[in-house]
């Protein structure tokens, strides 16, 4: 019988699903959820947390996308042993993955940066947040070359979950983009795209360096939602066999400086 979580109290409606999915990585790591551990039914998890099923069902996908979960139909939903977490992402980087699979891991990649970007604002020492500023200014400097910045992207992001001090997310969050480094690489090929990307990581950036917990996670929010829609964008041009275009695009009024 899985154990009753006491100490669980209820969360605020907003950001609900990373509120909750942070909430319920804590059980994971701490062994409050013990390997092998059948966690509480939904409804019980929806009653002491204070949530709708939706919100936590995305939390849950986001743990089991990442390994630390296993769901069990009509069993239940099971805690992975740490030998196994990041073990499924880690495999479908050689297996490859299929497009529902694709938006899964897009969408627990939003759940999982944006709470590491509110951490990053919370936790940050001025060495960490000077370095996602240098990993900026190295976005800007490869645009004005021409240059692609993949490495200047993956240098920002991991940046900030560096600046999280959660090693857990942290190598989650790393080996999710890793998964989608070459949709990220062919969404930075869309007209216009790299000004918005880059318009994007400054104002996150400045929430961290603020000290602005709640707009450093809306920010990076905003800009993994539009992620996720360029790199449909791009996914569904290749399978139709189109060109490139900016016609989804978000409106930018240029780029920033830090």
């Amino acid at each position: 019988m899985p154990r009753t979580l006491r100490f669980i109290t209820p969360v605020e409606r907003t950001k609900l699903t990373a509120t909750v999915f942070e909430q319920l990585l804590t059980y994971v790591v701490s062994g409050s959820w013990a390997p092998g551990e059948r966690i509480p039914p939904e409804r019980e998890l929806c009653q002491q947390l204070g949530i709708a099923r939706t919100s936590l069902r995305e939390a849950l996908k986001a743990m089991e996308l990442v390994g630390m979960l296993d769901s069990r139909v009509g069993d239940g939903t099971f805690v992975w042993p740490r030998s196994e977490f990041l073990s499924r992402p880690l495999l479908w980087a050689f297996t490859g993955t299929d497009h529902d699979e694709l938006q899964e891991i897009m969408e627990a990649r939003t759940i999982i940066e944006e709470s590491l970007a509110g951490l990053a604002a919370k936790r940050g020492t001025p060495e960490d947040i000077k370095a996602i500023g240098l990993a900026v200014q190295l976005m800007r400097d490869s645009i004005a070359r021409g240059d692609s910045f993949i490495e200047a992207d993956m240098a920002f992001h991991m940046a900030v979950s560096a600046a999280a001090k959660n090693g857990v997310m942290q190598n989650a969050v790393q080996l999710l983009r890793n998964l989608m480094r070459q949709w990220i690489q062919y969404k930075l090929l869309i007209p216009d795209v790299p000004q918005t990307v880059l318009k994007r990581h400054v104002t996150i950036y400045r929430a961290i360096a603020a000290r602005k917990v709640n707009l450093a996670r809306s920010a990076m929010r905003l800009h993994l939602e539009e992620t996720i829609q360029l790199v449909t964008h791009v996914v569904e041009q290749r399978q139709t066999g189109t060109k490139f275009s900016s016609k989804r695009q978000p409106r930018t009024n240029g780029t920033s400086r830090i």
